[in-house]
């Protein structure tokens, strides 16, 4: 992965099937809107997509590789942490978009 640590090219973790490892982007505190401000964790409201990159898939993953960038609802996922790092594991129908420059514009990214 280009301009990513070695230290995830190597992570002590087999997937097993469609699991899929990400790291998530930013922290999960305040965040910043388009104009700057900052908006305190504290006014989160409703449910909020999240970006992250992916480190890891499993066999049976079909349209994600590592270095993705994915967006997924953050509730309810399975965090583990490795080599002093926190990644979040789900399945891959838990993700709802892919950003990347190989996804091609006819592609419907429907299972079939």
């Amino acid at each position: 992965m280009a301009g990513e640590p070695s230290d995830e090219q190597s992570l002590p973790i087999k997937l097993l099937h469609d699991r899929v490892l990400v790291r998530a982007d930013g922290a999960d505190g305040e965040r910043r809107s388009g104009g700057g401000i900052v908006i305190p964790a504290t006014a989160s409201v409703g449910k909020r997509l999240s970006w992250a990159h992916v480190v890891g898939v499993g066999p049976n993953v079909r349209t994600l590789e590592v270095g993705d960038r994915v967006l997924f609802e953050p509730q309810e996922l399975g965090e583990v942490e490795l080599q002093g790092r926190s990644y979040l594991l789900m399945r891959e129908r838990d993700v709802h978009a892919v950003a990347s420059a190989r996804v091609e514009q006819e592609s419907t990214g429907l299972y079939l």
